[in-house]
C-alpha cells in the first residue's frame, strides 16, 4: 500500500509539472492542453501529435482530437501520422552515420557511385559535381521532383539553393547501392538498425506494415474531408523507401531523434558540428528569407537566427498530412507536431502566441 501511494503521488507531480515557453514563462500542462484544443477547434484541425522538450527532455507529450472526422475515432499516442518531409533530416542524419562509417565520402561526386539515369543531355556534365553535401544542403539544382521528366540543373551544382526531394532519393539510391540493399524494404531495415532501433523509435518506417495498418490516423483534405489510412493506388505503394516523404511516426518517437540532435548522441561531435553548420546561405531575395526570416540550411535542417539562439526547424506537408520539428541547442527546447491535415502554418502561429515564436 505504501509503494502504491507512493507511485500515485510521484505520478501526481509529473503530472504538474511546468511547460517552460522559450519566452522564459511557465504553463501548466492542463492549461497548455485546454489552449491547444481551443486552437484545433478554432482551425478544424482533427487529430493532434505533439511534444515539447525543456532541457533536453520530453516535458509535454499530447495526443489529441479524432483520426477520423467522420467516425470520431479518438487519436491516442500510439497513433502513427505521414511524417512527409520530416523524413528529410532524419535522413540526413542516417547519411551522415553512413559517411561516419566510410559507406560514402560527403565530398565524392555521387555520380562515380552510381550514375543516374535520368539527366537531360545539356546538365550531363555539370551533374557529375553533385556531392552527398550538395543534396543534404539542396544544392544540387534539381527540381523537388523530377516526375518521369529528364532532370535540367536549375543551376551549377553547390553555387545556388535550390529544396529537392528528388536529389534526396537519389542518394538513397546511392546508399542503397554502396550497401548491396536497393531502396525498398532492404534499405528501410538498415534505417531502422542504424537510426530508429539504437534511438528507441520502435514503430517509426519508410516503408507500409502491419503497425501502420492499424495505428495510422485518417489524412484530411482541404474541404475537411477524411481522406485515407492505408495505401491508395496511384500513391505510394509502401514498399519504396521515399527519403523526401514516406517515413511514418509520432511526436513523442520522432522527439527522441531531436533529443539526439540536442544531446549530440549517436555521432561524433564533429559530425553533428558539420550537420548544424550553414552550408547553404540565403540571399536576400529569398522567399522563406522573405516571408519566414529562414537565413539557410544545414546538412538535413533548415536554419533561423533568433534571440534565443539559432533555430534548426523542418517542415512536412503531403497536403493531407502536416508535420513540423524545430529545436535550438542553446535553450535545450525543441517541438514536434504532427496533424492529420492541411492547417499547420495556423497552428503554429497561434501556438506561437501561447509559448512563444515556433518557427
Amino acid at each position: 500500500m505504501i509503494i502504491l501511494y507512493c507511485l500515485t503521488v510521484l505520478n501526481a507531480c509529473a503530472q504538474s509539472i511546468d511547460v517552460t515557453t522559450l519566452n522564459g514563462k511557465n504553463i501548466k500542462k492542463e492549461k497548455l492542453t485546454s489552449e491547444i484544443k481551443k486552437i484545433m477547434n478554432s482551425e478544424k484541425i482533427p487529430g493532434l501529435s505533439m511534444v515539447i522538450i525543456n532541457d533536453n527532455k520530453v516535458v509535454y507529450h499530447e495526443a489529441l482530437g479524432v483520426s477520423n472526422i467522420k467516425t470520431n475515432i479518438p487519436v491516442d499516442k500510439q497513433s502513427i501520422f505521414e511524417g512527409a518531409s520530416l523524413s528529410k533530416p532524419i535522413f540526413a542524419y542516417f547519411v551522415m552515420k553512413m559517411a561516419e562509417k566510410g559507406v560514402l565520402d560527403l565530398d565524392k561526386p555521387l555520380y562515380e557511385y552510381l550514375p543516374h539515369p535520368g539527366i537531360s543531355p545539356e546538365s550531363m556534365e555539370a551533374y557529375k559535381l553533385i556531392t552527398a553535401r550538395m543534396v543534404l544542403a539542396h544544392q544540387t539544382g534539381f527540381p523537388n521532383h523530377a516526375n518521369n521528366q529528364l532532370i535540367k540543373l536549375a543551376f551549377t551544382p553547390g553555387t545556388d539553393f535550390m529544396y529537392s526531394g528528388e536529389a534526396y532519393q537519389y542518394l538513397a539510391a546511392v546508399i542503397g547501392i554502396l550497401k548491396g540493399v536497393g531502396f525498398k524494404e532492404q534499405l528501410n531495415e538498415l534505417f531502422r538498425d542504424e537510426v530508429t532501433h539504437t534511438l528507441g523509435m520502435t514503430h517509426s518506417t519508410f516503408i507500409w506494415n502491419d503497425y501502420l495498418e492499424s495505428h495510422k490516423v485518417f489524412g484530411h483534405n482541404s474541404k475537411g474531408n477524411p481522406t485515407s489510412n492505408t495505401l491508395v493506388e496511384g500513391g505510394w505503394n509502401g514498399k519504396t523507401f521515399n527519403a523526401y516523404s514516406s517515413l511514418h511516426s509520432e511526436a513523442s518517437e520522432y522527439a527522441k531523434f531531436i533529443i539526439a540532435m540536442l544531446k549530440r548522441e549517436g555521432l561524433n561531435n564533429e559530425t553533428f558540428d558539420d550537420m548544424i553548420k550553414e552550408h547553404t546561405h540565403f540571399s536576400n531575395d529569398n522567399p522563406l528569407k522573405q516571408q519566414v526570416g529562414q537565413t539557410g540550411w544545414g546538412l538535413g535542417f533548415a536554419q533561423k537566427s533568433t534571440k534565443y539562439g539559432v533555430m534548426h526547424l523542418h517542415t512536412g506537408n503531403n497536403h493531407d498530412f502536416q508535420a513540423y520539428t524545430m529545436f535550438i541547442p542553446k535553450q535545450k527546447y525543441g517541438l514536434v507536431v504532427f496533424i492529420n491535415c492541411d492547417k499547420m502554418p495556423l497552428f503554429l502561429e497561434k501556438l506561437s502566441n501561447l509559448i512563444g515564436p515556433q518557427f
